[in-house]
């Protein structure tokens, strides 16, 4: 009644861009805390209702109590279900209807805004046989209204053989398009610094194969708040001081501790005893026990809590098709090989995970069969200040969203990989704001951000140009002033992809120069 501008707020609010940001100065969150309970499971019909703010966590032991499981999810379980769905949140399997959970649903309940005849809220319940509202309300960005309640479509539960495969990365190109195939949950871990490939090989086995396997990865499990503020100060001085040798003698003892302690599988749920790892699904798709830290996160915390000293981060994560996976690779390779101290950092944080999509009819959902590229890496305190091999990253990213095309993660990414991102969507989108125009013709789910993003304003441009955009990502840089030039990072051309402009640290032993002398004379 009053307009007033509001976002849902899930339990643990991971989006990275400004997707749950209301608008307006007195905007309004919706917290689904409380939202939390499991309405029915039905066997027969192998479907459970519950409100959207349970977790994934509480719907897999759900599910697995009346002998049931939903096939594919994300690997983090503190995501709520109208968390995941409103961005498009998945696993990796190209296999069935893929590896999305929004495919599997089969009802939904969502509470919209509407005049004073309906007392200025409206119920809206859809299925699959409203096309066009089950395909906007599937992946809505949050933007139409309260997702309330969710009908998902599970299978009977089932046990699944895990066994990663460690191999050198030269031919990853050739085998990243065409593993996804050959195992139901596949998925690759690379660390180009080190040209390993993990592959993991994952699928169904019989319920007589013996085995209680459980997954807890080890970046999930609690930290002591301690040990996480010294790691946090070892990476600000390396960063501080261009250490990249130290970024790189870490990052292999990470990725040897993980691959040592099979990422944090177990064969009885206490010890890993070799290779396959055999147990009922419902333990082994995912995991998060640094959840159960203490509130205060005073003693252990999960890595990325806000309240205590620990990871801050970025996370550039888009989804390439698989026809083009072999040639964006082959271009990662080229620049490792150009510079092979700067995707170490990508490494302190488990390297590129690498995961299958398959193509969705929901609007907003992946437009073709593709693979996921999720990589994380350092982020600063101080958005003025350059990251060490800030021009690599940078790479990667433009290499991603403008040579090969690449969609964008709903709940990641820095700014620039959603400019003009919506056109990307073709006749979805204008089908997708068809429907929102419908449910919030007066916006009031919507923020700047959202509005930007989707072209209803300031038609999808959501970069800034100004001075140091370019660090944080909130522009492709076109001039110096956009990096850090006082810094030595000046605006460059791509090492591999020569379109790509990206901030360059520049060394002269010319002191006497000026910065805009420096910038002329090593430009010539």
């Amino acid at each position: 009644m009053s307009k007033r501008k509001m976002k849902v707020a899930t339990r643990y609010c991971h989006s990275i861009p400004k997707l749950v940001c209301p608008g307006g100065e007195d905007g309004l969150l919706i917290s689904t805390k409380y939202l939390n309970r499991t309405l029915k499971v039905d066997p027969t019909t192998m479907t459970i209702s519950v409100e959207s703010g349970v977790t994934l966590r509480q719907l897999i032991d759900e599910a697995a109590k009346a002998g049931l499981a939903l096939p594919y999810s994300p690997y983090w379980w503190g995501l709520t279900l109208g968390g995941l769905l409103g961005t498009g949140a998945h696993g990796s399997s190209l296999w069935g209807k893929g590896s999305a959970v929004h495919d599997y649903v089969v009802e939904l309940r969502m509470v919209t805004p509407a005049g004073p005849k309906d007392n200025y809220a409206k119920l809206r319940v859809m299925d699959t046989t409203q096309t066009e509202d089950f395909n906007a309300a599937r992946v809505s960005l949050g933007v139409l209204g309260v997702i309330s309640q969710v009908t998902l479509r599970l299978q009977p539960l089932f046990k699944r053989s895990i066994t990663y495969l460690v191999k050198n990365d030269s031919d990853l190109g050739d085998q990243a398009a065409e593993f996804g195939h050959q195992h139901e949950f596949a998925d690759i871990i690379w660390y180009p610094s080190q040209g390993k490939a993990v592959y993991r090989i994952d699928d169904r086995v019989s319920f007589n194969v013996s085995g209680n396997g459980h997954y807890d990865f080890i970046g999930f499990r609690p930290t002591l708040s301690l040990a996480l503020a010294i790691i946090r100060s070892s990476e600000e001085s390396q960063e501080s001081t261009s250490n990249a040798e130290g970024k790189c003698i870490d990052a292999k003892l990470v990725t040897s501790t993980l691959m040592s302690s099979a990422y944090g599988l177990t064969n009885n749920g206490i010890l890993f005893t070799g290779y396959p790892v055999v147990g009922y699904h419902n333990r082994l798709q995912a995991s998060g026990t640094c959840l159960d830290s203490p509130e205060d996160g005073r003693i252990t915390a999960c890595p990325w809590d806000p309240r205590v000293k620990g990871q801050f981060f970025h996370q550039t994560t888009i989804s390439i098709g698989l026809s083009k996976v072999g040639s964006f690779i082959l271009d990662l390779q080229k620049l490792s090989r150009l510079e092979p101290k700067a995707l170490c950092g990508l490494e302190l944080y488990n390297g590129i995970l690498m995961r299958y999509v398959k193509a969705s009819s929901a609007y907003l959902g992946k437009q073709e069969d593709a693979v996921d590229f999720d990589i994380t890496y350092y982020r600063s305190s101080e958005p003025m200040s350059p990251r060490l091999y800030q021009d690599i990253i940078e790479e990667v990213e433009q290499l991603a969203l403008f040579k090969y095309g690449g969609l964008p993660h709903w709940g990641k990414n820095r700014n620039l990989a959603f400019d003009g991102v919506i056109h990307k969507y073709g006749r979805n989108a204008k089908a997708f704001l068809k429907v929102k125009q419908r449910y919030d013709p007066q916006g009031l789910f919507s923020n700047e951000w959202t509005d930007e993003v989707l072209g209803i304003e300031n038609p999808s441009e959501v970069t800034t140009l100004k001075e140091g955009c370019a660090l944080e990502g909130l522009c492709v840089c076109s001039e110096d002033l956009h990096c850090a030039p006082q810094k030595g990072y000046f605006c460059r051309p791509g090492k591999v992809y020569k379109d790509a402009r990206v901030c360059t640290r520049l060394r002269t032993t010319h002191p006497r120069l000026s910065t805009n002398n420096i910038h002329n004379h090593l430009y010539r």
